[in-house]
């Protein structure tokens, strides 16, 4: 694969993040402590995800015609994502999330879709070069089938991260080569949440097929990788200090494609994920886009 490109299709949203000390009760007030905006989505995390780790990343949106746009495409640009084929809606609002990030990491966010669920299909072309598409569920998943049909045609590798959980069609599960959860969306699928990383590997051999391989990931306790055939590798979590846990699941799934699409085997894309999540858990968001290729290597050689 190395050579081609990403191409991510999936959702644009501006977060808007709040420290707080706790997740509020229904009619309660709590007092935060600070805020941040930050340009996310799923697939606009993903994108840049892939761009910072060293992939040359295309990407396929839909946004409103408000502020909020102009924030998010002006961060696509400066993250040196080709983006020709975002979509502009007349008259719409550009997806939106809070998130509240408490003192240990652990966050809730609530999203409003907006312009992301408008996204017109007909209008994506999979690009001639891309190796490795990578879809989410902030979009509709007629999107999804549809973008993933022309990707299997041009032979690139399609990723699915079924995030945030929705019920899936065997139709879209039957044209993905990779699907990515975590425990959350693991425990939807198979009616049993994987508590450890043993139970992680149960999940992943229920769910894999001769086509489809499965990433499991579960924070601090690591990720396992089962392949079509069912063999099956555990990725241990490195240890760091976690500073917030915000869009560590993206980051993991951005910096894997990146790293498929180099060329590397997934044993080897899959551990520096791991450590591409590990130094972004444990690092402040405002230094979070300074963390690519090269840092991850040498994080990854000290811990050998």
């Amino acid at each position: 694969m190395a050579g081609g490109s990403v191409f991510v299709v999936g959702s644009l949203h501006l977060d808007v993040v709040v420290d707080a000390p706790k997740l509020p009760a229904i009619d309660e007030t709590v007092t935060g402590s600070g805020v941040d905006f930050v340009c996310g989505g799923k697939g606009g995390n993903q994108a840049v995800a892939a761009a910072l780790h060293g992939a040359r990343t295309h990407m396929a949106g839909r946004v409103g015609d408000d502020l909020f746009a102009e924030q998010l495409l002006a961060h696509l640009d400066a993250s040196g994502i080709e983006r020709s084929q975002i979509q502009v809606g007349s008259g719409s609002s550009s997806g939106m999330s809070v998130a509240i990030v408490l003192g240990n990491g652990d966050y809730g966010a609530v999203i409003v879709s907006g312009a992301n669920l408008e996204l017109n299909a007909d209008a994506i072309d999979v690009p001639a070069d891309a190796t490795v598409a990578v879809l989410q569920n902030e979009i509709p998943e007629a999107v999804n089938i549809d973008v993933a049909r022309k990707a299997n045609a041009l032979g690139a590798l399609v990723i699915l991260n079924a995030a945030p959980w929705r019920a899936t069609s065997d139709e879209l599960l039957g044209q993905v080569d990779l699907l990515v959860l975590n425990r959350v969306e693991a425990a939807a699928m198979t009616g049993t949440t994987p508590v450890s990383l043993l139970h992680a590997k149960e999940s992943a051999n229920s769910l894999v097929t001769p086509r489809r391989g499965i990433i499991i990931t579960l924070g601090a306790d690591g990720a396992v990788w089962c392949d079509p055939q069912g063999k099956t590798l555990v990725q241990p979590a490195f240890a760091v200090d976690v500073v917030s846990t915000h869009g560590a699941g993206d980051l993991f799934v951005g910096s894997l494609a990146s790293r498929l699409t180099a060329g590397d085997a997934t044993e080897a894309a899959l551990r520096y994920a791991a450590a591409a999540a590990a130094m972004h858990v444990s690092t402040p968001l405002a230094n979070r886009l300074s963390i690519g290729g090269q840092q991850v290597e040498k994080f990854l050689a000290n811990t050998e």
